[in-house]
């Protein structure tokens, strides 16, 4: 399994009140339901007040590279990405699950 995860910075002078933040809002939301490799999604805004955080996060997971090669071309993911492009700036990672953490399960103590 791949877990995708990409992290959201709004542009300068773009808040959550503006309509397109909005829209692009509820259409990352509603990706997990169109996209019919996704396995999981979850789409979520920030809520620390922190300056380096991002704003936005969504965290997909897919089975295998091609489910994934699937979902970054699918017409519906396309369109939510030309909508955040307009926006925000993103950074994101792919990662096979049982690669987080090296494979060691972590507990607090």
């Amino acid at each position: 399994m791949i877990k995708h995860v990409v992290l959201f910075k709004l542009k300068p002078g773009v808040s959550w009140e503006d309509p397109i933040a909005q829209r692009a809002e509820r259409m990352a939301a509603r990706v997990g339901e169109e996209v019919g490799d996704l396995l999981t999604w979850q789409a979520a805004r920030n809520i620390s007040p922190r300056a380096i955080a991002y704003d936005f996060l969504v965290v997909g997971t897919v089975a295998d590279e091609d489910a994934l090669d699937r979902y970054l071309v699918h017409p519906f993911h396309q369109q939510s990405v030309r909508l955040w492009r307009e926006i925000s700036d993103w950074v994101m990672v792919d990662v096979v699950e049982s690669d987080v953490n090296g494979g060691i399960r972590v507990h607090a103590v």
